[in-house]
């Protein structure tokens, strides 16, 4: 007679077992409640230094919650190294871009062009017909939410062109580092490491934050949900399915954005808009069916 499976790892099964729909809005609700709170510091910090605090929050609270394994977990390879080292930069860089980028732009339109990236993912993992309608769904929903407004902010439009580049590094290399069995020690070495990169850009600014307790308290909050949070909970998913699924379940994205921006920032979406989120989230279920024909189809 088998003995009855552990209460704690029932539980942890059926946890697991959720959709990653799910823990896809759990990591936006979280990343965009760190952008709204480092939207409001752009008035008593410039936007490149709250990225790069946040950058050094993040990789604190993440090393010291992984100390314990850090010192467990053996010597670190060259390659493993080389790939947390390379994800925590593209991290750092999309960080710093993305906040110059909202500084100019309304945080879901922001957020929808930077989905150009992982768009390019997606594409390049694309294998069947019913993946490639998802993403052409959710493509056209990302450029709705553009609003096509490409000649208004020139400036911003080069930084969130710039974040879509690191978004779609992020991606690639962010599913390497997932795969070290590490935990989130593999994302707070590398976020040291991010932060170490972009200090020239984020440091010379700073000044203020080091005279302000409450600022570095905020900055040190974006930094828990931005980064911590977030990214902890993407690596998780990224564990469990294809980069390309990821890229296109990352769609979620501009359309938490928009409703953040809604109510928080007084950013009220048009009707089309809204069709662009309709249009991302029919791209999202498309994919998801496919994922479940792919499964019954292999057992």
């Amino acid at each position: 007679m088998s003995k009855p499976e552990p209460r704690s790892a029932s539980a942890s099964a059926r946890f697991g077992a959720l959709p990653p729909e799910l823990f896809f809005i759990c990591s936006a609700t979280a990343q965009y409640i760190g952008a709204v709170i480092a939207f409001n510091l752009f008035d008593r910090l410039a936007p490149a230094s709250v990225a790069w605090l946040r950058v050094i929050g993040a990789a604190l609270i993440l090393l010291v919650f992984s100390a314990r394994r850090l010192r467990t977990q053996g010597a670190w390879t060259k390659d493993e190294f080389i790939s947390a080292a390379s994800f925590g930069i593209a991290v750092a860089f999309m960080n710093l871009t993305f906040y110059l980028a909202i500084d100019r732009l309304d945080l879901g339109k922001g957020v929808a062009i930077e989905f150009i990236g992982p768009i390019l993912v997606a594409a390049w993992q694309t294998k069947s017909r019913r993946n490639a309608g998802a993403l052409g769904l959710a493509t056209l929903g990302v450029v709705i939410l553009s609003g096509f407004e490409l000649g208004n902010e020139p400036l911003g439009l080069l930084f969130i062109f710039l974040a879509s580049a690191c978004w779609a590094a992020y991606i690639v290399v962010g599913s390497r580092v997932a795969q070290l069995n590490r935990g989130v020690s593999g994302l707070g070495v590398g976020l040291a490491i991010g932060a170490v990169a972009i200090a020239p850009f984020g440091a010379p600014q700073s000044g203020p934050a080091w005279g302000s307790p409450s600022i570095l308290v905020l900055c040190l909050l974006v930094g828990l949900f931005s980064n911590a949070l977030g990214y902890g909970i993407e690596q998780s998913i990224m564990r469990k399915i294809p980069v390309r699924r990821f890229s296109v379940l990352l769609a979620l994205l501009p359309v938490t954005a928009v409703v953040f921006g809604f109510l928080f920032l007084n950013q009220t979406p048009t009707f089309i808009d809204m069709i662009g989120i309709a249009l991302v989230l029919l791209g999202v279920v498309v994919q998801q069916r496919d994922t479940l024909t792919s499964t019954s189809e292999s057992v």
